[in-house]
């Protein structure tokens, strides 16, 4: 059999399609993964789950705040943690509702408290004397009077929040400006994205959102933070690396020393003392006597006696 054979067209046109076809899939452009140059603030998911686990704790300790602020049972989950534009985010919220711009010292930028009226009105009558069971929702601006009774519930949440960021950068929130409408409050821009967080407040039979919005771009800065926060919690030392710790130390010898402290007394009149002259120390007979450790004030208390032994008295710890 010949093995010289003539290609037709659509044959040569066939092998020539197949090697343009298998360039396009070794071409690196194809791997490469789009990046929206006007949206540098968006944070990864990992550093979200961070987030959220971090508002889990806030939600916790807040229920426990606001229960003993209010004295009624109350019940606070987060809802969600996601990232939007702040578009998006102000068109969530109700209106009019109560919303409050905040400081994030030492950070530039302002992030966004909103409590929403179904949660506001009750809080505020249960503050006034009330039981905070409504008959119906109630559907208007919150007046200055009624912020300045929310005043000691806001400082609360932002207690709270300020001591769940804790673990990662301390953050100082603070109420710089009140507001009812969302467009009206305008601290970012509207494609600036923001992370949202949704939390639900239950208060007996009354249930309302407070939502939390972040500038994403300073969250971003943080990425470092959070990182270094999970590099502590995972080499925190174990129960018997304590132990062997403590085991070490418990034979160690420690120099207590129990100190009059005194005046103090120049070189030259300390060269011309003689028998007979008296020094006259700043120490009233009540005050208590320093009991220091290794170079290191820690203890007050006063002289004792045990038996035949002079003892130290501990009355107190030093506070630094």
């Amino acid at each position: 059999m010949g093995l010289d054979r003539v290609l037709s067209q659509d044959e040569i046109d066939n092998v020539f399609r197949k090697l343009r076809n298998a360039g396009k899939r070794d071409d690196p452009a194809r791997r490469a993964q789009p990046y929206d140059f006007r949206r540098p603030d968006r944070i990864a998911k990992d550093q979200l789950r961070s987030i959220h686990i971090l508002h889990e704790n806030f939600a916790r300790n807040l229920a426990s705040s606001l229960s003993a602020y209010l004295r009624a049972y109350v019940i606070v989950n987060l809802v969600s943690v996601e990232q939007l534009s702040f578009m998006e985010f102000s068109q969530c919220m109700p209106s009019p509702t109560c919303l409050v711009s905040l400081g994030m010292k030492p950070y530039d930028g302002n992030a966004l408290l909103e409590l929403n009226p179904a949660l506001v009105f009750p809080v505020v009558e249960m503050l006034l004397g009330g039981t905070g069971k409504t008959a119906a929702p109630v559907k208007r601006e919150v007046t200055e009077i009624e912020q300045s009774i929310l005043e000691g519930f806001l400082r609360i949440v932002l207690h709270d929040l300020k001591e769940a960021w804790k673990a990662v950068t301390p953050i100082d929130f603070r109420a710089e400006a009140f507001e009812t409408e969302p467009q009206l409050l305008q601290i970012l821009a509207p494609n600036e994205a923001v992370v949202a967080v949704s939390i639900e407040v239950r208060i007996g039979e009354s249930s309302g959102m407070v939502n939390i919005g972040m500038p994403s771009i300073i969250i971003k800065m943080l990425r470092q933070k959070f990182d270094q926060q999970w590099s502590v919690r995972k080499t925190e030392s174990t129960a018997a690396e304590r132990e062997r710790v403590l085991r070490l130390l418990r034979p160690a010898k420690v120099h207590a020393d129990a100190r009059l402290q005194g005046m103090r007394l120049p070189v030259e009149d300390l060269k011309n003392l003689e028998v007979g002259d008296v020094l006259c120390f700043d120490q009233p007979l009540d005050k208590p006597l320093d009991l220091i450790l290794n170079g290191k004030l820690k203890y007050h208390g006063r002289i004792v006696t045990n038996g035949r032994n002079r003892c130290f008295e501990i009355d107190e710890l030093h506070v630094i």
